[in-house]
Parts: structure tokens; sequence; C-alpha cells
């Protein structure tokens, strides 16, 4: 990426995402590529690891996905050099034994113009962070429930 790239670029984010058992059933996949189609983010980075029983990891190519890998090959060599080997090796410490998982890097180009205006402002990001669903149920329902009970 030229360094004009940076400029015009928007928020980066990733996930690690894990399935139980060996593989992904690719339900979620038409969903990604929608938001890639309607330009809303750009993937940068996929990678698929496993992690056995033992807890030794091994990298998945998509090849190695299964009945899902006609599909996942969309993002056949998605790779832009932001997602390293220490960051894989870093997923993996996450992830449960007997498991499967997706790191996906991604833009986020819908918000590209704002965060241009804003670096062109002087502005600079100095927090941000993700509400986990589950926690914001958590809060609702703790609301919803009466003192005292």
């Amino acid at each position: 990426m030229s360094e004009e790239s940076f400029d015009a670029i928007g928020p980066i984010d990733y996930i690690v995402i894990e399935w139980p058992g060996n593989l992904p059933n690719g339900e979620a996949l038409p969903h990604l590529i929608d938001l890639v189609d309607r330009g809303i983010v750009r993937i940068l980075d996929l990678a698929f690891i496993a992690k056995d029983e033992a807890g030794n990891i091994a990298d998945l190519s998509i090849d190695e996905l299964g009945s899902v890998s006609a599909e996942f090959a969309t993002f056949e060599g998605a790779a832009s050099g932001i997602l390293g080997e220490d960051d894989i090796a870093e997923a993996a410490t996450a992830l449960e034994p007997g498991t499967a998982a997706a790191v996906l890097v991604w833009e986020n180009s819908w918000a590209a113009p704002f965060a241009v205006a804003l670096r062109k402002s002087g502005a600079q990001l100095v927090a941000s962070g993700r509400i986990p669903v589950q926690a914001l149920i958590e809060s609702l329902e703790a609301t919803e429930t009466p003192a005292g009970n």
C-alpha cells in the first residue's frame, strides 16, 4: 500500500471466530460477501487455523475447509500483510482445543470519508472499543428486573 492509499483508508478491525468441531459451515459467508459487494467493508486478510485436542495449532488452507471450500474461494489470497504469523499465534491462544477458527482483518470502507476528514483536521483516535452483544443483553435484562427481586 502506498502512503497515498493510507490517506484514504477507513478504520481497520479484526475478529477471531471460533467454530466447535473442525470447520466452519459457511452459513455466514453470504452476509460477508454482501458487505464486500456493497463496498461497506474491504477484506484485507483472512486466515484459517485449527487447534487439535492436544492444543497443537495448524494453518488451514481454503482447500482444507471441506464442503465449504468453494464458497470461501472468493477470498483466496486475501493477504495484505497486516496479519502476521505472530498475530495468528496470538489468536490461537484464545481457541479451545478441538476447534477451528477464522482470523479476519477488514477495512471499514463506509467510514473512510469520515476518517479522512478527521485526520485532515488534525484529529486522532485516542480510544476505541466494542460492546459484545452478550454484554448488551445482560445489561438490558438487568435494567428490566425490578430492584430487590
